[in-house]
């Protein structure tokens, strides 16, 4: 039994390593988003809103599904079509990770979105009106306040990523979920090993959730000052 609970905590450094990778994924891609709606350019909006509209709407179980064997199957075929016969099967890391990170890049997107149009414009004009470029207004005046409006939307969906990533034992990934369903099958005790990785799962939100409060109380310092000016 020993040698059982040990594959599951290692398999929970997998588990870890797919939650970061997937995050780094859908915090680049929920930015892109929130900037592509905010561009006030019809296709780009367009395109943004049919994004977060269409991942939104759609369970993730079955994106998982679609995009690890309809991609293998659809980059297959497009090699096919370019002459090279062999196939190539996708690595279940890389599927899961791009696949988690492209479906809560939505909700990020929401969230970046909403925590950008939280900032009153008149700070941005007034950059400007010192001189200082998009980019630098961006850096030094946008993406501060972006941050501490947005952290608690984004702790919210990092907790439930974090969670999400027990769809990847379905793509055969070896992290905790899978370990555990191997582990209950091979000695029948289900309960224990699924109780054991359920207390793995709450371990891993709690020191998220803790660590996402301090740094949301460090980024709520003088904001009332802030309000104010």
């Amino acid at each position: 039994m020993r040698d059982y609970y040990l594959a599951i905590l290692n398999g929970s450094l997998l588990t870890v390593a797919v939650s970061l990778a997937s995050l780094a994924v859908a915090t680049l891609i929920g930015l892109l988003g929130a900037a592509a709606k905010l561009s006030g350019r019809r296709p780009l909006v367009w395109l943004a809103s049919s994004y977060t509209t269409v991942v939104r709407g759609i369970p993730e179980l079955l994106m998982m599904l679609l995009i690890f064997y309809g991609g293998a199957i659809g980059l297959n075929n497009l090699l096919e079509a370019f002459g090279y016969e062999e196939g190539v099967d996708l690595d279940p890391f890389i599927a899961g990770v791009l696949t988690i990170g492209f479906i809560y890049g939505a909700y990020m997107t929401e969230t970046f979105r909403g925590a950008i149009l939280a900032i009153p414009k008149g700070q941005m004009e007034a950059a400007w009106a010192f001189g200082m470029g998009r980019a630098q207004t961006f850096v030094r005046i946008t993406l501060p306040q972006m941050v501490r409006y947005a952290l608690p939307s984004f702790t919210n969906n990092w907790l439930v990523l974090i969670k999400a990533t027990a769809l990847v034992s379905l793509i055969g990934l070896h992290d905790m979920t899978y370990l555990a369903k191997q582990s209950s099958a091979a000695v029948r005790e289900p309960f224990a090993f699924f109780l054991f990785t359920a207390a793995l799962y709450l371990v891993y939100t709690s020191l998220s959730l803790w660590a996402l409060r301090r740094l949301s109380e460090r980024y709520s310092l003088g904001a009332d000052k802030v309000q104010l000016l």
